[in-house]
């Protein structure tokens, strides 16, 4: 696999990267830890982030 600079991604491209990689579990922790670092947002299971995912693909959708 190519080294990926996680940290120089910005948050959309973070996520992007995540969803087109699920099997990437430092990728997805890397994207959780930015996310609880914005205020606001708080993911407490999987779950709870796969709904929040499928509502902001249904929003873009809507878009």
């Amino acid at each position: 696999m190519t080294d990926i600079n996680l940290a120089a991604m910005s948050r959309e491209q973070l996520r992007n990267y995540v969803k087109k990689h699920p099997q990437d579990q430092i990728a997805f922790q890397a994207y959780m830890d930015r996310l609880q670092d914005e205020p606001g947002i708080e993911i407490a299971s999987m779950d709870q982030f796969e709904q929040l995912v499928r509502e902001k693909i249904r929003q873009s959708q809507a878009e």
